[in-house]
């Protein structure tokens, strides 16, 4: 054996999870993504997805890609730069600039390379990026790549985030990277706080609204309109994976930035453009979260209760107020446990451990979809407070 097969053998952590039968990974679903899915035959409640207005399997989310399969194929077998660009493309960069109110906007095959791409590119030597230590994998990849001085602030804490600029060479281009509504832990970024230290020290703002595009804001809007500072925030990401029912993503900002990102993101020049059908789903899905306001108020009801319901069952969320909800565990192998008892029981969540979080802090991810039910989320409750209960929890 090679040297390097042999260092990689000795990583044994998800064969010692599947021989005590808890590895909670590569679950098998074989139906559509909605609030009940097929896994090997048995069904259960899925409150594990990130299709928060449950779209996946709409309609007209579904025609409008089918339709755009049948017009341009299955793919555009190049990059956007090249031959890769369709006038659906450009299209929907249009409405996406429009809905999130920058001039611009340009769309990625993922949102991880939105990220990765953006990050990597805007700033240079001698300039700063500075960062949430919660931040998204897909912008810790992005600044790893560029050549800028990398700062982090601890989660949320205006105070720190203050003494890295002031760490800072004033002269010097200054890019704070923050998520908008933070993946795991499902709490808000303290945006006009962050927005007041940027007008101080004269930094950019990038928020990922990943997770707050059709969750928070008018209509869905995100994060940036729900605070009312999208004017003072520089660029705006989005995903196509989450509220909007397909795969991509975009980036949206001035026209000279997108400019400069259109002729220098490595991961847009670089990488086949997105296929027809994702990007008309994500148009369909855009339709109907504009068209149907409802939906977004119920996932607010749903949240509300949820949250209610966790907190008298005593169960440790942290500082979320979104659907997304952490289920403290702080315990790598009962995660693993407590997951697995869980699907048993007809419920799926997902497990956040090491080295995603700090072996003190893993959690359940319990995230919620506009088309869940009361009557659902009373069963998850129950489950929940059933198998917390046995171990201890609460």
């Amino acid at each position: 054996m090679k040297l390097l097969q042999e260092k990689l053998a000795r990583y044994d952590a998800p064969q010692k999870a599947m021989a005590a039968g808890i590895y909670p990974y590569f679950r098998k679903i074989e139906s559509d993504q909605d609030t009940e899915v097929c896994i090997n035959g048995k069904k259960v409640l899925m409150f594990g997805s990130n299709a928060y207005l449950g779209l996946t399997n709409h309609p007209k989310v579904k025609e409008a890609a089918i339709e755009a399969t049948k017009k341009y194929g299955t793919g555009c077998a190049g990059s956007r730069f090249l031959n890769g660009t369709l006038d659906i493309h450009l299209e929907l960069e249009q409405r996406l600039a429009e809905f999130v109110g920058k001039e611009e906007a340009i769309v990625y095959s993922t949102g991880f390379q939105v990220n990765m791409g953006v990050v990597s590119c805007l700033t240079g030597r001698e300039d700063y990026i500075i960062w949430d230590e919660l931040d998204h994998a897909s912008i810790i990849a992005g600044h790893r790549l560029s050549y800028s001085t990398k700062l982090k602030y601890k989660h949320n804490d205006m105070e720190s985030l203050e003494r890295m600029l002031q760490r800072c060479e004033p002269d010097k281009v200054k890019l704070i990277v923050v998520d908008g509504v933070f993946s795991m832990e499902g709490d808000i970024v303290k945006l006009p706080e962050i927005v007041a230290l940027s007008k101080k020290y004269n930094a950019s703002i990038m928020v990922d609204e990943a997770h707050g595009i059709g969750v928070l804001g008018k209509l869905g809007r995100g994060t940036c309109d729900h605070f009312g500072v999208t004017d003072d925030v520089d660029l705006i990401m989005g995903t196509f994976s989450k509220s909007l029912a397909s795969i991509g993503g975009f980036i949206a900002a001035d026209k000279e930035t997108i400019n400069y990102l259109r002729h220098n993101s490595r991961s847009y020049i670089f990488s086949a453009s997105n296929t027809p059908a994702a990007t008309a789903a994500a148009g369909a899905a855009l339709d109907i979260m504009l068209s149907e306001p409802e939906r977004i108020e119920n996932l607010w009801t749903l949240t509300h209760y949820a949250l209610k319901g966790f907190r008298e069952m005593g169960c440790e969320i942290g500082h979320t107020s979104t659907p997304i909800i952490p289920l403290f565990i702080r315990n790598n192998d009962l995660t693993f446990q407590i997951v697995s008892e869980l699907f048993e029981a007809g419920i799926f969540v997902n497990p956040v451990v090491a080295p995603a979080v700090a072996p003190q802090d893993t959690l359940i991810r319990f995230s919620l979809m506009a088309t869940h039910t009361i009557e659902q989320l009373d069963f998850a409750l129950e489950a929940i407070e059933k198998v917390f209960k046995k171990h201890h929890l609460i």
